[in-house]
């Protein structure tokens, strides 16, 4: 009877070891999940008129890097396209703008994409506003 009662316990400690690591995994997983959802943002305001698309980088730690802001536009009007890019260098705990266009916003479509590489990790968020 002492053996049967041992074996589970072996049993029970080598799944506590093999999942262990798996745990681990998972949620530094969902860590880096929700620094980039919180990494990359292009703000829109609207006003007179007009829309000011902003392209943003949000970090938790001072980083640096490189982007590209592509803005598509179209409308009664024709349509643009618009590529903007460059290096960046974001302090901890602060919204940095890598970039802002101004554009005329009655009747018109946007479709915009901005896209981060920091180190060997690239970040991508797009915004789509409808026309009027």
């Amino acid at each position: 009877m002492p053996n049967s009662i041992k074996h589970p316990r072996r049993l029970i400690a080598i799944f506590a070891l093999v999942l262990l690591p798996v745990g681990a995994i998972a949620a530094m997983t969902t860590a880096n999940q929700s620094d980039e959802a919180q990494l990359c943002e292009i703000k829109a305001a609207p006003g007179a008129g007009m829309v000011r698309l902003d392209a943003l980088v949000k970090a938790n730690k001072h980083v640096g890097g490189t982007y590209t802001f592509h803005v598509e536009k179209a409308g009664d009007g024709g349509s643009s396209t618009i590529n903007q890019s460059g290096d960046f260098d974001a302090k901890a705990g602060h919204a940095a703008i890598l970039s802002s266009v101004t554009l005329n916003s009655k009747g018109a479509e946007y479709k915009a994409t901005l896209d981060v590489v920091i180190g060997d990790k690239g970040f991508s968020c797009t915004k789509q506003i409808g026309g009027n």
